[in-house]
């Protein structure tokens, strides 16, 4: 209140720190070049060093597949989630807030000893709340810069096939806005994995890698946009 400008900065800087998509977006981004270039033992490393797992025999299709599911999801939970609650609380709280709800669950919740059973349940269903919306709101700007009809018609009839209800949103509505079909079984550890279909149209390749980056690119703008409608909004109120 008693200097704008530093408090503007100090935001600025804090939300920043915040949205930490810079390193999903270059595992995205070489995983795409190394499909272009026909290297698919690199685009397998790269996938699996990105996801936690192993994929000696994903086919190329299966690597731009999965590389597509993680940005959907990556994108939102470091970019979209950190603005929606850096908007709704005051100052950067909401931002940190919302990075660290999702560290907690992440964290606890994966842990196999007995004494966190509780609080990684506490974690997961607190983080399952703080991003119900912003799921939802980031899912409707993928239906509104890509196909929207194909887009709501997978949000509602496949998300409920998925496990993990917020990654389902964001993978079934992405497919639908893209055109692209994801899920499906995959080779993952040794091991088929089996998945629901997810989205709808061609299999997945490098161009649809690269036309999810322009899928995300277009969201963001539109939730830019509306924020500077809403802060035009706040500036006419007073």
């Amino acid at each position: 209140e008693l200097q704008p400008v530093f408090a503007f900065a100090f935001n600025v800087v804090v939300l920043y720190l915040r949205m930490g998509f810079r390193q999903e977006s270059q595992y995205f981004s070489d995983i795409h070049l190394a499909l272009r270039m026909g290297e698919i033992e690199r685009a397998r490393a790269l996938l699996g060093e990105w996801r936690g797992a192993q994929y000696p025999r994903a086919n190329p299709s299966e690597v731009a597949r999965l590389a597509i599911e993680q940005a959907l999801v990556e994108a939102h939970r470091t970019v979209f989630g950190v603005a929606f609650w850096f908007v709704i609380l005051p100052g950067p709280s909401g931002a940190v807030m919302y990075r660290l709800a999702r560290f907690f669950a992440d964290d606890w919740g994966c842990r196999p000893e007995p004494r966190l059973a509780d609080a990684g349940r506490f974690a997961k269903r607190a983080f399952q709340l703080i991003d119900w919306l912003p799921v939802r709101l980031t899912a409707a700007s993928f239906s509104v810069v890509g196909d929207f009809e194909d887009a709501i018609y997978c949000w509602r009839t496949q998300a409920v096939l998925w496990p993990e209800k917020s990654s389902a949103i964001l993978i079934a509505s992405g497919g639908g806005a893209l055109g692209v079909k994801l899920g499906m079984p995959i080779h993952e550890s040794g091991e088929i994995v089996d998945r629901p279909e997810m989205g709808q149209g061609d299999d997945a390749n490098a161009d649809h890698m690269q036309s999810t980056v322009g899928l995300i690119w277009r969201a963001l703008l539109v939730c830019l946009f509306l924020l500077v409608l809403l802060a035009a909004a706040g500036w006419v109120g007073r």
